[in-house]
């Protein structure tokens, strides 16, 4: 129940935001940046479900991450808008892993979506558009 995933390895960048969820890993693909966790008692809610605050963290994670690195890692991002679909729920001791697609990027602007599973099974969607952020010189 506690192994993670084949390619998952401890997640690149740490924040004061995301500390208390830790550990979280993540997974480089040529395409995105997948999230993932295995679910404990500090990523639930009252009831003991994965709560929908995590999951909208996780996913904008994901998605400005996928975004950057389709930029090449050269500029940052800001999210301008961020859409959750909540379609299931998931409980501890299940993986939760967040699936990213980059739409399009231009010179200003990156569109994503993403998927959010459990145990493989979706139980969210999610969008967003960022701003893209000259890195200081």
């Amino acid at each position: 129940m506690s192994s993670i995933p084949a390619g998952f390895e401890p997640h690149f960048r740490k924040s004061p935001f995301t500390d208390p969820w830790e550990p979280l890993y993540a997974k480089k693909t040529d395409k995105a940046v997948i999230l993932g966790l295995r679910l404990a008692t500090p990523h639930t809610n009252s009831r003991g479900l994965i709560h929908g605050g995590l999951i909208a963290s996780l996913a904008d994670n994901a998605m400005g991450y996928s975004c950057a690195q389709a930029l090449g890692w050269e500029v940052s991002l800001v999210t301008i808008n961020l859409a959750v679909d909540y379609i299931g729920s998931a409980g501890i001791g299940q993986w939760l892993s967040v699936e990213s697609d980059v739409i399009k990027s231009g010179r200003t602007i990156c569109f994503a979506q993403s998927l959010v599973l459990a145990d493989d099974t979706v139980i969210a969607r999610a969008n967003a558009t960022f701003r893209l952020v000259p890195k200081p010189a």
